[in-house]
């Protein structure tokens, strides 16, 4: 028997379409511009912090923010197990690759996260895949794996490599993201992801990075822009935005939009980074997007609601 599938407190269900205003039009490709850009925010926090301080401090300013506004959770010990996989590692991961990586790259590959989390829904509840979704994760494997033989590769595949892991971290967490259903809501899940994530990030950071009083630059106004954006817009704003969107419209009218996400983010990497656009990348980021949409838009409740946001 399929194993039935709690929804995120506070969204609505697939079914039924609702005409969207200008104004909600507007808001929500803002959120998706905001979380396109980020990857290249992200690169550019990545000169300025070692990995693990950029991802230390991020989760300290949404811990410190949200920390008021947050309720005891019904079941501490399954967020602590979230703050280790969507809190420290997924961020670790994904970070650590994109140092060595360029932004487009990623907004193409961590997309992979959708595939993954379809193999994983199949295999914790039963999901029926299907042909069209399996040709989807197909595609959007064969996208990557183009990109990934492109020569700018062959210095190694390790950051690469890092960025999927991080893909397939995310799947995982959105795994237990299903499994908590109603008992949590968006912002305290994502308060306490940040608050449980902090320690464990700050033991790592000082592991592998020494002390970041030492390792980073605080008078440079780089990484507190940096680190503004990625918690005052990626997370605050795009959340809120997200958060309204999934409570006053289908999710299958919503989900579809951040398909538009990696656009935005290759399109930015291109733009303001003066990154190379191949055509062996370009026809894999096709492949994967198409892959990816296959696997959004056919069965958008493969991926938990308050896991689809802003890296």
């Amino acid at each position: 028997m399929r194993r039935a599938q709690r929804p995120i407190a506070g969204f609505r269900p697939t079914d039924g379409f609702n005409p969207m205003s200008p104004l909600d039009l507007a808001a929500i490709l803002a959120v998706m511009i905001v979380w396109g850009l980020n990857f290249v925010v992200v690169k550019v926090g990545l000169d300025v912090m070692p990995p693990f301080a950029f991802v230390m401090t991020r989760f300290i300013m949404v811990a410190i923010i949200l920390a008021p506004f947050i309720k005891w959770p019904k079941r501490p010990w399954a967020l602590l197990g979230l703050s280790v996989t969507l809190g420290a590692l997924h961020f670790s991961l994904m970070f650590t690759g994109m140092k060595q990586i360029d932004a487009a790259t990623a907004a193409i590959a961590v997309q992979l996260q959708v595939p993954f989390a379809a193999l994983l829904a199949a295999l914790f509840f039963k999901d029926k895949l299907g042909w069209r979704r399996m040709t989807g994760m197909a595609l959007a494997f064969a996208g990557v794996g183009l990109i990934a033989g492109e020569p700018r590769f062959q210095g190694g595949l390790m950051p690469l490599m890092l960025v999927l892991a991080a893909a397939c971290v995310w799947a995982f967490a959105n795994i237990q993201i299903k499994a908590l259903g109603e008992d949590v809501d968006i912002w305290s899940l994502n308060g306490w992801v940040a608050i449980m994530a902090t320690p464990q990030l700050v033991i790592v950071t000082f592991l592998f990075e020494g002390n970041p009083l030492a390792t980073v630059d605080w008078t440079d106004l780089a990484v507190w822009g940096v680190l503004c954006f990625q918690v005052f817009l990626v997370v605050i704003f795009g959340y809120a935005v997200w958060y309204t969107m999934m409570r006053r419209f289908p999710i299958n009218q919503v989900m579809p939009f951040t398909l538009l996400v990696p656009l935005f983010g290759v399109g930015a990497s291109v733009l303001l980074l003066d990154e190379v656009l191949t055509l062996p990348m370009a026809i894999g980021g096709i492949a994967t997007m198409i892959g990816v949409a296959i696997c959004v838009i056919r069965r958008p409740r493969v991926v938990a609601d308050a896991t689809k946001g802003g890296m």
